[in-house]
């Protein structure tokens, strides 16, 4: 799983590990870095890590970009985790509604050009 460097910390790195996959985001190597955090900033640094963590600009960013200006969340109307979250997930739900109905009961070709229109934006 590739994420911010906010999402660097043990706490992340330990949850991913023990759910069986393997959080990929930048961390940095300090003066007293723990030699199991070295062993993250050396994968994190490594070909393989970069090739990983590259597939975010590709994959993620334009999906985040493009909910948030369907659902004009960008500023997010809402202060604090939780609401932030249901903001966020309400509109990821509905943009997932949106394209299967594009693309299972419309049969369209190009849904995510429709989806702005859909909702009336």
């Amino acid at each position: 799983m590739v994420a911010d460097p906010g999402f660097s910390g043990k706490k992340q790195y330990n949850l991913s590990l023990k759910r069986g996959f393997q959080l990929v985001c930048p961390v940095k190597r300090y003066k007293n870095t723990p030699v199991e955090r070295l062993k993250l900033v050396e994968f994190y640094e490594s070909a393989l890590g970069q090739v990983v963590y590259s597939r975010r600009k590709t994959s993620i960013e334009p999906l985040i970009e493009h909910i948030k200006s369907t659902f004009r969340i960008d500023p997010v109307p809402v202060r604090g985790l939780n609401s932030v979250c249901s903001i966020v997930l309400l509109s990821v739900l509905m943009y997932q509604i949106l394209v299967y109905y594009n693309c299972k009961v419309l049969e369209n070709d190009n849904p995510r050009k429709d989806i702005k229109y859909m909702i009336g934006c």
